[in-house]
């Protein structure tokens, strides 16, 4: 994968926002990084990118992390762990594992605390969840963990999660293949660049 991948640029591949926030380590598998998330405004492009948060929330707390840095650079750094932690958990469900307890124990954590920005509306006659209006710098990690949370406990009525197994890639993906049997994030990036390999390691030539 290309090291000069930004933000902006990235693909979204994942198929859920969980799974692309993972996604945010260029590469994880081989070697890592370079980690796209290099300050506070990647993730608020991010959110913006996958529809987590609105033009108007972008706007706010982009505001907050250029008035209160230290407290931005916190709650990014809060979200690496995070998407460490939810690599950790849809990892397991590749290999279909049950998941490390630990890892189960911060999501909750977040959880907990995210719930408290939850609140139930009446919208067009029906109820739904949403998000009460507010300036916290950890908006976008509340969003994330309920997500994650809600594909997590959805397995039985999705398809699988995926590791591409590409070079220099680990990316994560739902497998939404009509036979199950997806195997890179993207076949025009990793699964082209794995068959160039094969082919060029039985001695073959693509001149």
């Amino acid at each position: 994968m290309s090291q000069t991948r930004t933000i902006a640029t990235a693909r979204l591949v994942g198929g859920h926002p969980a799974l692309d926030f993972v996604n945010t380590v260029d590469a994880w598998r081989d070697r890592w990084g370079p980690d796209l998330l290099v300050a506070y405004g990647d993730l608020v492009t991010w959110a913006e990118r996958v529809d987590l948060i609105d033009s108007a929330l972008s706007a706010r707390l982009r505001h907050q992390a250029d008035t209160k840095s230290a407290e931005a650079d916190a709650a990014l750094t809060r979200a690496r762990a995070l998407r460490t932690t939810l690599r950790n958990l849809f990892l397991a469900e590749t290999m279909d594992e049950a998941g490390c307890k630990e890892d189960g124990v911060r999501l909750n954590a977040m959880l907990q605390h995210a719930n408290h920005q939850r609140e139930l509306r009446l919208v067009a006659g029906s109820f739904e969840w949403g998000w009460r209006e507010s300036d916290s710098l950890d908006a976008i990690l509340h969003r994330i963990a309920f997500a994650a949370a809600d594909l997590l406990t959805s397995r039985s009525d999705r398809r699988n999660v995926r590791e591409c197994h590409g070079i220099n890639c680990g990316w994560l993906f739902l497998d939404t293949s009509r036979g199950g049997r997806r195997q890179w994030c993207s076949e025009e990036a990793c699964g082209t660049h794995m068959r160039v390999r094969r082919f060029r390691e039985k001695g073959g030539s693509d001149t």
